[in-house]
Parts: structure tokens; C-alpha cells; sequence
């Protein structure tokens, strides 16, 4: 499922969804019976949302891809448990601790999707970007120059960095890569800008000049 291009800004490329090839795609016909209950319930949802009852089905069935529902809870694939918060809070939780909390927030967080790529035997960066989107962290948006494009709502720079650093390159971001590391050391504000190379694709959109999408390899 392709995420709604991001709007073009004055300052962006033309963003391009996904970059995925298209291959003959084979289908089942599943007959399963359910209470009336939830019958109706799932009658709300997609008269809310504007969608047939096949297409609703389908999109929470595709969850399965991403996440495990037991009866009582929700795993990741590689059986952790989850819940769910607003995407908002906790944004708000990162932006609340100093950036060298940040930095290991986003290593440890990116080391949850690196780890389920490996337990689904697929590294590649291409489906490590789908779990970020179907997850809820940001949408797979790729501009016309592969560019990965990550929405600045996903969380504060020096967490989406860290993230996104030991997303592509598995492993860790510097712990000296912070505002206050900075001042009065013009070598370690070089050395950051020469291995992350952050650029300005979008003014609503973080991008590094590591960060970019191989279509052969991904």
C-alpha cells in the first residue's frame, strides 16, 4: 500500500512513493465467520472511512504483514510486546530528554527494525522503509533524486538522525553529535557535517546525503 506523495514545498523535489516493481500478483479467496457484533462494528468503520467492506478487510489483514495480534495484546514479528500511543506524545517524550537521550532512543529504536529485517531474513533498506511506514513512524516517501525523505513529525533531528544512521548504516550514530558538543569545536561540527551530510530536500522532510534509495539493492 503506497503512501500519499508529500505535498511540494518551495524549497522541494518532486517526492515519488515506494520506487517498487510490480510483479503478477496471485490471490485467495479466505471465507471466515465472525460474531455480529464485529460485523457491525466493521459496518461503521467503513461507511466512516468511505470504503467498501472488502477493502477494510483487506487493509487489516495486510497488518499481518507488521503486527501480530494475540487475543489479549500486540506483537512486533519478532514477538515483543507493543502498545499504542499518539504519535504526537510521544514525540513529545523524545523532545523532553537531552540529545544524547535522544541519539540513544533512536539507536535502540531502529535496532527493533533492523532486528525484525533479519528475523524476516529481508535487510534490504526497502523493507526495512515499509515497516517504518506500516508501523506508523513515517511514510516511505523517496524524491525524484532517492532521496528518503523522513517527516519532521516523526521526532526531534538529533533522534531522527540517530535513527536513521543505524537504520542504513547498522550501526552507531556519535554520541559527540550534539548542539552542546558543538560549540567551540569547529573539527567535530566538520566531522559532522562531512559523514551526515544533512540536506535540505523539503521544509517538512529530514534528508542525508547517506540516506538514499538504491533501487538495485533495495
Amino acid at each position: 500500500m503506497s503512501p500519499t506523495p508529500a505535498k511540494k514545498t518551495p524549497t522541494a523535489k518532486k517526492h515519488i512513493p515506494g520506487k517498487r516493481k510490480e510483479g503478477k500478483e496471485t490471490t485467495s479467496v479466505i471465507t471466515v465467520r465472525i460474531d455480529e457484533e464485529l460485523n457491525s462494528n466493521i459496518d461503521k468503520i467503513r461507511e466512516k472511512l468511505g470504503l467498501s467492506k472488502a477493502v477494510l478487510i483487506r487493509n487489516y489483514l495486510e497488518m499481518s504483514n507488521y503486527i501480530i495480534k494475540q487475543k489479549s495484546s500486540l506483537q512486533s514479528l519478532n514477538k515483543r510486546d507493543m502498545v499504542l500511543v499518539k504519535k504526537s506524545y510521544l514525540r513529545k517524550l523524545i523532545e523532553k530528554e537531552e540529545e544524547s537521550e535522544q541519539i540513544i532512543f533512536g539507536e535502540n529504536l531502529a535496532r527493533f527494525i533492523n532486528d525484525i529485517a533479519t528475523i524476516k531474513n529481508k535487510s534490504k533498506i526497502g523493507y526495512k522503509l515499509d515497516l517504518c511506514d506500516h508501523l506508523g513512524f513515517f511514510p516511505r516517501e523517496i524524491d525524484e533524486d532517492n532521496y528518503i525523505l523522513v517527516l519532521k513529525k516523526f521526532g526531534p533531528k538529533r533522534f531522527v538522525e540517530a535513527f536513521i544512521w543505524s537504520l542504513f548504516k547498522e550501526k552507531k550514530f556519535n554520541p559527540r553529535f550534539t548542539e552542546d558538543n558543538f560549540k567551540g569545536s569547529k573539527s567535530l561540527t566538520q566531522q559532522y557535517h562531512r559523514e551526515v551530510r544533512p540536506v535540505n530536500r523539503s521544509s517538512s522532510h529530514y534528508s542525508f546525503e547517506f540516506a538514499k534509495f538504491d533501487e538495485e539493492r533495495s
